[in-house]
């Protein structure tokens, strides 16, 4: 039997390091950390690898990109803008776009990066939402992701805001629009951001500086927290054969995860890469430069932005004058309270469940999103009321191709976007309890085999077959909701005031809400799960067949 030695260079680079910093006992231990192997964890690492993609191509551009807003008159590669005024923010994106070597490929890598980062953030803070993964003890992640996501948005803004084309300009002109509504301090803020009039000299400048500085390094350093606090509480796991609160089913970081991960980065990168050769993206040679007397029909931000850009379009012109001043509703309302409400009530979430169910245990199994359906329908609620006005901000595009009237789409968005997310809660809960029945059914009664079995009567039975042990594992491993603590009485049995007050009715009121649609494991109240309605059913034996009979 032989044994490989590695090679004396890299030999020699180890023992350097732990003869200084003693860190082979170290690495030796965090090279056998187990991870979790489930496609949905993958999530995190895209938006990881699109932050590295970012940081990489936007290092690039800032090698040509002048952020300046003097006026310089364009004589580059792209002749049909010739001889034209432009700010020398957008002459130097154009030239970087035609005159650069590979200019255009990194800008477009990095645009796509930037919505690859936004879309894969979001969609891994839905699942950590629906499988519950916020909970005890990973609250603080929980908030640094949404942290995160809200810085994200604005760096975006800030990133297509710099060209200085027709539609970033449109964009700022509505950021300076929902600067000046907010009463009292909104014509200071927007004077001291814009450095005067708009559009003024100074907020490109200034734009520049907050999108390759300030904002990455915050962001570097909410990564770098978020990483360091998962790697310490270890990733959750979705309930399976062998896996528990304290067990960990997975693959060891090195060498399987480490290549893994590898891996995937190259694949994001290549991803991004594809995208940016044949998929255009942000082509402000089209746009043109911007100017406030011009405005480019069917133009949309980011997807991001979507939803932003849909509730001001459906926003009714509210206006208020009050002592000589006008409060433009219909600007501020859109601008603040759809993010302000799903960000605040994405933060708070994780103590309000905590605070109605009382559950204060530590959680590593992440749920079945069909055992919460309260949690569950809730979510689906915030990701229709996102959708719908994401669809507005189209309006103009769905009115223009589908052939209708431009105002009877704002209308139908205004009653869809209330509307649309109450029939989303209600289905979405029958669907999970519905979903809980069926694994309640197996469990008792088994699952179809395909098998039609004749008995000596001449009956034609069903056969069934019990669940597999790693289904079964699953299904058994979904958790018993805990009761809350009986309110405290004095000596005549009286419920203390704080039980009876605001707070504990609501309380109450959201306990039940949490735990009331949860169908235990085992009753089935006396059904074959078919609603045939016989009293018994014979138990499924291991390896035997379950005979259900008529009649």
């Amino acid at each position: 039997m032989s044994t490989t030695t590695p090679p004396k260079a890299i030999d020699d680079a180890v023992g350097y390091a732990d003869d200084r910093f003693a860190s082979a006992n170290f690495m030796r231990s965090k090279m056998k950390k187990v991870f979790p192997d489930h496609w949905s964890f993958m999530l995190g690492e895209i938006a990881l690898y699109s932050f590295v993609i970012l940081l990489l191509t936007g290092t690039f551009l800032t090698f040509w990109f002048k952020p300046s807003m003097a006026e310089v008159v364009y004589n580059g590669s792209y002749t049909k803008l010739h001889g034209v005024s432009v700010s020398e923010a957008y002459d130097s994106t154009l030239r970087i776009s035609f005159d650069v070597r590979g200019g255009l490929l990194i800008r477009q890598i990095h645009h796509w990066a930037a919505v690859l980062f936004l879309a894969s953030i979001m969609v891994h803070m839905l699942r950590i939402f629906f499988t519950g993964a916020y909970r005890k003890p990973r609250e603080v992640n929980w908030l640094i992701g949404i942290t995160m996501f809200t810085i994200a948005i604005l760096e975006g803004l800030f990133g297509y805001s710099l060209p200085d084309d027709l539609l970033s300009g449109t964009g700022l002109r509505i950021t300076q629009g929902v600067l000046q509504s907010i009463p009292v301090v909104g014509t200071y803020l927007y004077y001291f951001a814009f450095g005067g009039a708009f559009p003024g000299q100074d907020f490109i400048p200034r734009l520049y500086t907050i999108h390759v500085l300030l904002i990455p390094g915050i962001l570097l350093a909410l990564v770098v927290a978020h990483l360091m606090i998962m790697w310490f509480q270890g990733h959750t796991q979705y309930a399976g054969k062998g896996k528990s609160e304290k067990t960990v089913t997975g693959k060891a970081f090195y060498p399987v995860f480490l290549i893994k991960t590898n891996a995937f980065f190259i694949y994001t990168f290549a991803i991004c890469a594809a995208l940016a050769t044949f998929a255009q993206i942000n082509p402000i040679w089209l746009f043109g430069p911007y100017t406030p007397d011009s405005i480019t029909a069917g133009s949309q931000p980011d997807f991001y932005m979507g939803f932003l850009e849909g509730a001001l379009r459906i926003m009714p012109n509210w206006e208020t004058s009050l002592w000589g001043h006008t409060v433009g509703w219909n600007v501020l309302i859109p601008a603040l309270v759809p993010l302000g409400l799903i960000m605040t009530g994405a933060a708070l979430w994780p103590f309000v469940e905590q605070w109605a169910t009382g559950d204060r245990r530590v959680h590593h199994l992440a749920d079945r999103p069909r055992n919460a359906p309260f949690r569950t329908a809730v979510g689906m609620t915030v990701v229709a009321f996102y959708g719908f006005l994401w669809l507005a901000g189209g309006n103009d595009i769905l009115a223009d191709r589908f052939h209708v009237s431009l105002y009877a789409t704002t209308w139908f968005f205004r009653g869809a976007v209330f509307i649309g997310p109450a029939i989303t809660y209600v289905v979405t809960k029958r669907i999970c309890i519905g979903l809980q029945r069926s694994d309640v059914a197996k469990l008792d009664h088994g699952v179809e085999s395909g098998i039609i079995k004749m008995m000596p009567s001449g009956e034609f039975v069903e056969v069934h077959e019990p669940v597999k042990e790693e289904a079964e594992a699953v299904l058994r491993a979904k958790p018993e909701p805990l009761a809350l603590p009986a309110a405290a009485e004095d000596e005549n049995g009286i419920p203390s005031p704080g039980s009876r007050g605001p707070l504990g009715r609501a309380r109450k009121a959201l306990n039940t809400a949490f735990v009331a649609d949860d169908i235990p494991n085992g009753h089935t109240n006396g059904h074959n799960g078919h609603g045939d309605g016989h009293e018994e059913s014979p138990e499924v034996g291991s390896g035997d067949h379950k005979e259900l009979s008529r009649g």
